[in-house]
């Protein structure tokens, strides 16, 4: 039997959910064929379904990796001695993100099949507590250095940031003169009004 390399293989999905992104943020998961993705990445049908058997096999799998990705970043967050500072780095990394229309558009298209596909609606439930976990704990370690209001509910708190970062796609679906990257300032201001106002 064939020995499968799991660098290569691993190399292999990773194209073939970058193509599928890049094709799905464009013409959105139904519109889009996986004939198409396969084109994108350069490679056959029969290649592609060894890797993922149906188009919503991958759907899942970018869903997944986005939670994945959204795990790492508040694992290492989690190490700052300032996690005022990393909550704004975050957000930045948030202004960043809804600028690139590829990202934006698979944010929505993602939102919207949790409506249509349960196992998808469980997957983006998964990663919605796991980005207000990171943010509550970001929080509660900002709150313990005196970095802001300790007055604040954490969780509470954390839910209202992840409504902010959903409504920044949201404008992004719905304003074309919205810049994202423009915000930043404002946006810090907003946090600090926000999230300091006990502090001088």
């Amino acid at each position: 039997m064939r020995t499968i390399d799991p660098d290569k293989h691993a190399a292999r999905r990773a194209a073939i959910l970058a193509a599928a992104r890049h094709c799905f943020a464009r013409k959105g998961f139904h519109q889009t064929s996986t004939a198409a993705i396969c084109a994108q990445a350069g490679m056959s049908p029969g290649n592609l379904f060894h890797y993922f058997p149906t188009k919503q096999a991958i759907i899942a799998a970018i869903v997944d990796q986005e939670g994945g990705e959204t795990a790492a970043y508040f694992a290492g967050a989690q190490d700052s001695a300032d996690a005022y500072g990393a909550l704004l780095d975050f957000m930045d990394l948030v202004l960043a993100l809804a600028a690139d229309a590829d990202f934006a558009g698979l944010t929505l298209e993602i939102a919207a099949e949790a409506m249509r596909d349960m196992d998808i609606a469980v997957r983006v439930a998964r990663n919605d507590a796991c980005l207000r976990g990171g943010l509550q704990t970001l929080l509660e370690e900002a709150a313990a250095r005196s970095q802001i209001d300790a007055a604040l509910d954490p969780a509470q708190t954390a839910s209202w940031l992840a409504a902010l970062i959903d409504g920044i796609f949201n404008r992004v679906a719905v304003d074309p003169d919205y810049t994202p990257l423009a915000q930043r300032a404002s946006l810090h201001q907003l946090l600090a009004r926000f999230l300091r106002p006990a502090l001088p």
